[in-house]
């Protein structure tokens, strides 16, 4: 499976920006898909993952009420639409995709996930 993300960029505090993940080399409707991020000096964290049909969603407490993750299966891609955006939302944000134990599987583990895409560099002004 290759993942292309893509979106990232430039926003003052309180702005909004939409990231999108497309995959290919796989089913694509068979997959979980999750966001990370990783701030500079600090390690990856855990943003959103969403459920093979979008059926579930599980968001980082710190992102919940402002973040929403989807997909759409037709064209093979998921979002992370980020709204209210906060300096501490600066990061590189990298998609991945999981092999889901169970139809329902959203999880916060990037053990869980077997492939990654690049990173989409996102910066938050104050």
């Amino acid at each position: 499976v290759q993942l292309q993300a893509s979106g990232g960029g430039s926003v003052q505090a309180g702005g909004s920006l939409k990231l999108s993940c497309a995959a290919s080399g796989r089913a694509f409707s068979s997959l979980a898909m999750g966001w990370f991020r990783q701030a500079p000096g600090k390690e990856r964290n855990f943003v959103a993952a969403i459920s093979w049909n979008g059926g579930s969603t599980s968001y980082a407490d710190s992102v919940k009420g402002r973040f929403t993750i989807s997909r759409d299966n037709a064209q093979s891609t998921v979002y992370l639409q980020m709204n209210s955006l906060k300096p501490e939302d600066t990061a590189a944000y990298y998609c991945a995709a999981g092999i889901p134990l169970s139809r329902s599987e959203v999880s916060s583990s990037d053990r869980r996930y077997d492939y990654w895409g690049q990173g989409t560099l996102v910066t938050v002004s104050s």
